[in-house]
Order: structure tokens, then C-alpha cells, then sequence
């Protein structure tokens, strides 16, 4: 924690150097998440570039009540709700890997597009989660984040957690239940 926090010292002094290191260390993980929320590698590049220039200009600010890194995934999250919002986005994730990964290595076309199409599926009933139940679902199945560090992210308590992803599993269960009724 010690190099963190010599690390937070430098980045508030304006060491170019510090910068650097933050963004070296940080960069692919900053990448995934905004890459989990926009599914586009050219707009979650761009979220990313955002993020680091937020940090940037407001280091300064930056207390410590949680870690860096947790600031930092705090900070991506934001910028890509804001960016899916600004964008009228309504896709959240194209590849919940956990969803059916296996049929995607499969020579029969028709599981393929099967496949394709409950991801599709799935991919909406995410999106139309209430924002939280979006933001703590994506963080723990997606980002695959233990409770303690979805509520450090989303500066909540942990029964705020557990009870979100309960009305999040609730609800896509409700709607996934729905859809396959009326096939």
C-alpha cells in the first residue's frame, strides 16, 4: 500500500513518470471494463484515454477512502454509462463468456447462430436492468468481482450489493422466462 500511496504522491505533485506508471499498470484492466459495458474495442479505447485524463486533472481530489484502483474502475464505470447514455446505447455486453461459451467452438452452423441469438437475448434483458442491478450484475458476473469490491466500486454497502444482484437475477430471470414462453 505504500507504493500506492508514494504513487498517489508523485501523480498529485505532477510527475510525468508517476503518469506513466499509472497508465502502464492500469491500462488493460481499465481497457476490459469499459470494454464490458460498450462492447466496441474502438469506443472502450476511447473511455479509457478519458478515464486516465480524469484522472489526471483530478488526482488532486483523490482522498484515498478507497484504493487507486478502485478510483479507477469507480471512474470507468461512469465514463461508460456516460458515454452509453450521450450514445443512446442499449447494448451492454455482446460476449457474456460465462453464457454458453462452448457452443461458439462448435462446426454446426445452426448452434452457432443459436448461440448468437440467446446472447443476443441475454445482452437485452441486461440492458434493461435498472442501472444499479446493471452496474453490480456486470461488475460481478462480467468483470467477475467478489461483492466486498462491486460495493468499494460502486460505494455502496454489501447488502446493498447482495440485494441488487438479487433483483437482478429476479428480473433477468422474469424475462428470459418470458421469452422462452412465448417461443
Amino acid at each position: 500500500m505504500s507504493d500506492e500511496k508514494g504513487l498517489i504522491e508523485d501523480l498529485k505533485s505532477g510527475n510525468h513518470g508517476a503518469f506513466k506508471k499509472l497508465v502502464e499498470s492500469h491500462k488493460e484492466m481499465v481497457f476490459q471494463v469499459c470494454y464490458n459495458f460498450l462492447n466496441s474495442a474502438d469506443d472502450a479505447d476511447d473511455i479509457a484515454q478519458d478515464v486516465f485524463v480524469e484522472v489526471y486533472k483530478s488526482v488532486a481530489n483523490f482522498h484515498g477512502k478507497s484504493t487507486l484502483k478502485t478510483w479507477l474502475y469507480r471512474i470507468a464505470v461512469n465514463k461508460s454509462l456516460n458515454f452509453i447514455k450521450k450514445h443512446k446505447r442499449r447494448t451492454l455486453v455482446d460476449d457474456f463468456s460465462s453464457f454458453n461459451n462452448d457452443s461458439l467452438k462448435t462446426n454446426d452452423a445452426s448452434e452457432y447462430i443459436e448461440s448468437k441469438e440467446r446472447k443476443k437475448i441475454l445482452n437485452s434483458a441486461i440492458a434493461s436492468l435498472a442501472k444499479n442491478q446493471k452496474i453490480a450484475f456486470t461488475l460481478q458476473k462480467i468483470d467477475d468481482k467478489s461483492y466486498k469490491e462491486v460495493a468499494e466500486i460502486m460505494d455502496i454497502s454489501i447488502s446493498s450489493v447482495e440485494s441488487l444482484m438479487y433483483r437482478a437475477k429476479k428480473n433477468l430471470q422474469k424475462k428470459l422466462l418470458n421469452y422462452y414462453k412465448t417461443m
